[in-house]
């Protein structure tokens, strides 16, 4: 696993590659419609690269979107009705907030005071960030896609829903792996 991670987050010397999803678009559901993960996916992240790879628009923006996409991506798996951290993850947010439900209002209340769009993410040192725009960032251990294409087909209006509803596609794995 720590291998895929680091093959993931290390390709941007020279052409850079969208990793592929390792679920079908469907397999989200109800979390994601497939319509969101169509468009957010197969439109916008591999966007990124593809505007990359042919000296379109900023390049930094486009490498910092296609570094935050990869990242993301791999983080989810299928909904599963109780999913909760284990391992490195869960002492990191023990030791930082207390209890998994505290960390979950600490995200949800850092997400909901955006302005705008952005990304939100736990931090290697336990603290909760943001990213205003799109900018690579080598202590992301959790991430989440607060611009509006992530959640306005699923959830139009409702953030919150959405904030919610992803816990449920986490693949702890994968964000222990980070640490």
């Amino acid at each position: 696993m720590r291998e895929l991670i680091t093959l993931v987050e290390s390709k941007f010397e020279g052409k850079l590659e969208t990793t592929p999803l390792s679920y079908g678009l469907n397999d989200l559901m109800p979390v994601l419609c497939k319509d969101t993960l169509d468009y957010h996916f197969e439109h916008l992240a591999k966007g990124y690269a593809k505007r990359y790879n042919a000296g379109e628009g900023d390049a930094d923006f486009n490498k910092a979107g296609n570094d935050l996409h990869n990242k993301l991506f791999i983080q989810y798996q299928k909904p599963k009705s109780s999913n909760k951290p284990t391992g490195a993850v869960l002492a990191l947010i023990n030791d930082k907030f207390k209890s998994y439900k505290d960390f979950q209002e600490a995200i949800r209340e850092t997400a909901m005071s955006m302005q705008g769009s952005g990304w939100v993410y736990l931090s290697k040192s336990g603290e909760i960030k943001t990213i205003k725009n799109h900018a690579i960032r080598n202590d992301i251990v959790y991430l989440i896609d607060m611009w509006e294409h992530a959640y306005a087909m699923s959830y139009q209006w409702d953030k919150e829903r959405y904030l919610k509803n992803l816990w449920r596609i986490v693949n702890w794995d994968i964000v222990n792996s980070r640490l």
